[in-house]
């Protein structure tokens, strides 16, 4: 473990939740958007997008478990990477509203699939973590600091 690597996976975390923002913000903004795609002559609704994180490395805990015991100190990961931006394919809201300009022959309105109770969980879990690894980032700078000034 490198003497900057908790610096290297706090910011890691940072801009993969600052990501993860970006697409709940966008989810939010597009969340009675009813003409985003255009599919075979059609307009489909906005569809949820969702970031998948992975870890940088892909170890298991049997490989940082063998490393602790033959090495005798302590292994970390290097951090996360957001490996896929996907789709939610849970089915479109149907609405009736006959009115509408997107309304079917039959009087429905495919809205789209995001569930706004959802995404401002995401967006308070997202924000927690965040602040979580900033703070993290903050206090290993300031050890760093402090463990400088000791040398004068």
């Amino acid at each position: 473990m490198g003497l900057f690597s908790s610096l290297d996976i706090s910011a890691s975390a940072l801009t993969a939740n600052r990501l993860r923002m970006d697409v709940v913000s966008a989810n939010i903004a597009n969340a009675n958007t009813t003409r985003a795609e255009y599919v075979n002559g059609e307009w489909q609704p906005y569809r949820r997008k969702m970031v998948v994180l992975e870890p940088k490395t892909s170890q298991s805990f049997d490989n940082f478990l063998q490393a602790a015991v033959n090495r005798g100190q302590s292994t970390t990961g290097d951090g996360v990477k957001v490996s896929a931006i996907v789709e939610d394919e849970t089915p479109f809201k149907r609405v009736y509203q006959p009115d509408h300009p997107d309304a079917g022959e039959d009087g429905y309105v495919l809205l789209p699939n995001v569930d706004l109770l959802r995404e401002m969980a995401d967006l308070t879990m997202i924000s927690r973590s965040y602040e979580a690894n900033a703070t993290s980032f903050n206090t290993a700078k300031s050890m760093y600091l402090k463990a400088l000034e000791l040398g004068r």
